[in-house]
């Protein structure tokens, strides 16, 4: 029997413009839940649940070079881009998506940061600055713990879509109801 043994079996290949074939767990709008983004419905959720890791599977592998590298310099170029993450309404690498992948799917708008999110943003910040400032001053260990840290928080976000930060943040601040920044 062959992949294309029926008419049928061309029409549940996945479109790219149809996120419909793709499922949404209950696991899955907690996770995207916990980070703030609320009120989205499952079309939505699952046109961007993968895209809403881009920014964190790109800073984790520019951490984990850098942390390889025991490089300060390549941390405190990623700094920034993490701060901003936490200071405007999204992150600066979501554009990759918004003006590029997004206009190739004709998926939706990755919505506006919510709090957690940020927060996330934010101790990302503190970490790779951590690891920077360590791996400059000589204590190559610190900068490790640091570095490795962050890459590995970042890993399971990309790959499990959980994220720890905005776990954390729900456990210091509850969960989000009204974290919506207008």
């Amino acid at each position: 029997m062959t992949a294309f043994h029926s008419g049928s079996s061309l029409s549940r290949m996945h479109d790219a413009r149809d996120a419909t074939f793709v499922s949404v767990t209950a696991v899955d709008r907690r996770r995207i839940e916990a980070q703030g983004f609320l009120g989205l419905g499952d079309r939505e959720i699952a046109q961007i649940k993968f895209w809403l890791r881009l920014s964190p599977a790109i800073c984790m592998t520019w951490a984990a070079c850098g942390t390889a590298l025991h490089s300060a310099p390549v941390l405190w170029v990623l700094a920034p881009f993490a701060l901003l993450g936490t200071l405007l309404p999204g992150h600066p690498f979501d554009l990759l998506y918004t003006f590029g992948i997004r206009r190739l799917t004709g998926g939706p708008a990755i919505p506006r940061y919510p709090l957690p999110r940020r927060f996330a943003c934010l101790l990302a910040t503190l970490m790779l600055v951590g690891a920077a400032w360590s791996f400059q001053s000589g204590s190559i260990l610190a900068g490790q713990l640091f570095g490795w840290g962050l890459v590995s928080a970042a890993l399971v976000n990309v790959t499990t879509g959980f994220c720890i930060p905005s776990f954390l943040y729900g456990l210091l601040f509850g969960p989000p109801g009204s974290c919506q920044i207008e």
